[in-house]
This record gives structure tokens, sequence and C-alpha cells, in this order.
């Protein structure tokens, strides 16, 4: 009986690249559920911040609408706040955890090989429990205020999916800019920033922020955001048809959202074998 051969095929890491993906699925979960021990365990309040966090912002902006508006209905500002806050929590909390991911797991990245999309994957999984908890936020809000959505709801998981189309691919290309350029991690703030002074979160449909209110001509590029959609959307679904989605705006922030997947995937994967030498 012969020896067994192994054979060394380099092309391998490309070919079955995809395959791997299933293949890694254990580590997948293993990483998703450490961060998710990691965020929460390792704190004085442990899973309350994932409730302290949305609470802050709503309150601040909520403020914010009161003191901007004239005779505006508090329940519905708190309302129409909490619905625009939670997708911007997601989006950015999800941006901000996979632009560092590899910088975070550099150890694991030079030891072993693995499809490296792997690690943002799994910190937006994170991302989303932190979403679940402040669906029950809203939810206990809209009971308590009285505010039951329609039949519209059920539109709902599209406009979640956008949310993590958008930002895991400009976090998959953030996060192998950061790998090489490490100032790039100063972006992510910036970007954070600038997104939630360009969202449509503190405003209701008839003020200057509202996008029913945006010219024309500034529309499309306004849309660029695909944040924009998302958070109409998300109005559209909880408070009802009051909530008016731009459908030429829709299908721009569609197309940006998937221009971003399609961009960070392909940047992601042209310089990940890099990764493991640079970090």
């Amino acid at each position: 009986m012969g020896r067994p051969k192994t054979i060394i095929d380099a092309n391998h890491a490309e070919s079955g690249y995809w395959r791997d993906l299933w293949e890694y699925r254990g580590l997948f979960s293993f990483l998703a559920w450490r961060d998710l021990l990691v965020r929460y365990k390792q704190t004085v309040i442990g899973v309350a911040w994932a409730v302290i966090r949305p609470l802050l912002t709503i309150v601040v902006f909520s403020f914010f609408r009161a003191f901007l508006s004239e005779d505006v209905d508090v329940s519905a500002a708190i309302i129409s706040v909490t619905v625009a806050t939670i997708p911007w929590q997601l989006f950015s909390s999800s941006l901000s955890e996979s632009s560092s991911s590899l910088i975070a797991n550099s150890n694991l990245i030079t030891k072993v090989y693995f499809p490296r999309i792997i690690i943002p994957v799994s910190t937006i999984m994170v991302c989303l429990a932190d979403f679940a908890i402040s669906l029950i936020i809203l939810a206990s809000l809209m009971i308590y205020f009285g505010q039951i959505p329609g039949t519209e709801v059920f539109f709902l998981p599209l406009f979640v999916l956008l949310t993590l189309f958008a930002s895991l691919g400009l976090g998959l290309f953030l996060a192998a800019l950061n790998v090489k350029y490490r100032d790039f991690r100063y972006v992510v703030p910036f970007v954070v920033q600038l997104g939630l002074f360009v969202s449509p979160i503190a405003i209701n449909s008839n003020e200057i922020y509202g996008s029913a209110t945006i010219p024309d001509f500034v529309k499309g590029l306004y849309s660029l955001n695909p944040m924009v959609a998302v958070i109409d959307g998300f109005r559209f679904c909880l408070l009802g048809e009051q909530w008016i989605v731009n459908q030429i705006g829709l299908m721009i922030s569609l197309s940006s959202s998937v221009v971003l997947l399609v961009i960070g995937v392909w940047y992601f994967r042209k310089t990940e074998r890099g990764f493991a030498d640079i970090i």
C-alpha cells in the first residue's frame, strides 16, 4: 500500500473561497458569540448599554424636535425620532465595528487560514443583537402611546436588509484600507458624524430637513445617502402611509447600497491576501 499523497493547490484559496465560507460556519458562529459576550460581559452595566445608547440619542433628538417645531405633538415626536434612530444606530454601529474588526483580530489573522470576510460579517451579527433590543424599546413606546403599525410593517425586513448592505459594503472597504493605512480609523467617526447630520432623523414630513421637501434638483444627490430611504422606509412601515417613500429616491438609495456592497467585497477580496503580512 503506497504512502498517502498530499496535494497542495495554490489556487484553492481563490477557487474555493466562497465554498469555504460554509465550511468555516463554526468559526463564524464562535466569533459572533465571542464578540457578543465580550461586549456585555466585560462591562459594568452589561446589556444595559444596548438600551442606554439608543435612549440617549432618542432623548437628544426629541428635545431637538421640540425646540425647532411649534405646536409639536410630543408623543408623535418621540415615536418618529425613535423609529429613525433605530436603523441609524444599526448602520453606524455596524460600520464602526466592521471597519475596525480586522485590526482587533490581528492575532487570529496571522496564525491560521480562513476567509477573512468572516470577521467583519460576524461583528455585524452582534450589532443585530443590539438592533433587536432597540426594537423592543420601540415596541414598548408604541404600545404606551397607542401607535399600532399597519400591514406596511411586513416591508420592514427589506429596509433592514438595505441597511446591512450599505454598512457591510462600506465597512469591508474601510476595514481593508485600515489594515494598510491605520489613519483610516479616524475617517470612520467622521463618516458617522457627517451621516447623522445628512440623514432625516430629527424631522417630520413638513419640516425643512424632511425628505419630502428636498428640492428636486438635489433630491437625487440627497438620495445617494442610503439611510435616507431606510429611515423614510422605517417610518412608512411603522407609522403608516402619512410617511411616503419617494420611489425614485428609494431606487437611488438601493442602487447606492448595492454599489457600496459590490465595491466593498471586490476591494476586500483584492487586498485580502496581504492582510497577514501587513497587519
